[in-house]
């Protein structure tokens, strides 16, 4: 009886210890599994330990510790924005109407999540009060026309200001500038007159070559007599071609330097 008493009081000393090891395991290998995270290539995981930053994880397979750790997850891509229309004075005081679209790249997610709430949010707000500072910096002409370092002055501004939120702005552009429409009529007014000058410009730079070629060959055909008489033929050939009713008077050479020699001599 001691014999099976001893061996009796063996087992169930054994007995109970075996389960409780294994459970104990399994609970070990779950709390690992729970605690295991995967991260994108184009992501990474802001890790906080009791509400404290202690590192930023990924991209790839990371642990955290459960229910003491967890993460904040922030992508890393190039993100398009649109800024809303916005109403801006010109430094000549005319109100346009301007939308922009602002490429930003979050390049420190630690500082993207800690310093700033919403990151995206905050970038239009910043974007909206830099278009107003800068649009008030330039006349409306250079608005119209010099768009693109209008755009890169702003990205700029704005840089400055995201920049300790771990953004960087990548690029601003400028997509739609709205005018009023007594501005655009003015303007139109503006650049007929303009291709009107130009217009008046070109026809009496025009006649200036004109004259000089007429002249320098008034001053070829003085110098041989000969080729006075061929341009008459010519033109008399050229108006006989055309049906018409010209009459046509052919008068001797003499005449014209009989003409000519009396003029001189009543000249002197």
């Amino acid at each position: 009886m001691m014999f099976h008493n001893d061996g009796f009081a063996s087992a169930y000393e054994m007995g109970p210890g075996v389960p409780l090891q294994w459970i104990a395991l399994a609970a070990l290998v779950v709390l690992l599994l729970f605690g295991l995270r995967i991260a994108n290539q184009y992501e990474r995981a802001v890790v906080f330990r009791l509400g404290k930053y202690v590192r930023t994880a990924g991209p790839g397979l990371f642990f955290l510790i459960p229910f003491i750790e967890w993460r904040w997850r922030v992508d890393l891509r190039t993100m398009t924005t649109e800024v809303a229309q916005q109403e801006a004075i010109t430094l000549d005081n005319v109100p346009v109407k301007i939308n922009a679209v602002i490429w930003r790249k979050i390049v420190d997610p630690s500082r993207s999540v800690i310093e700033v709430a919403n990151v995206g949010e905050s970038v239009v707000l910043v974007a909206v009060t830099a278009l107003r500072n800068v649009i008030g910096q330039h006349t409306l002409d250079d608005v119209l026309k010099d768009q693109d370092s209008i755009s890169a002055a702003l990205a700029a501004s704005i840089d400055a200001v995201t920049e300790p939120w771990g953004v960087k702005v990548e690029r601003v552009q400028m997509r739609n500038v709205e005018i009023p429409d007594s501005m655009q009529r003015a303007m139109a007014q503006e650049a007929e007159a303009q291709r009107e000058k130009r217009a008046r410009q070109i026809k009496a730079q025009a006649e200036v070559e004109a004259a000089a070629l007429l002249r320098q060959a008034a001053e070829t055909i003085m110098q041989s007599p000969a080729g006075l008489e061929l341009r008459r033929m010519q033109m008399i050939t050229e108006v006989g071609a055309e049906q018409n009713t010209m009459t046509i008077i052919m008068m001797p050479s003499e005449f014209v330097e009989m003409a000519r020699a009396l003029g001189a001599k009543g000249s002197g």
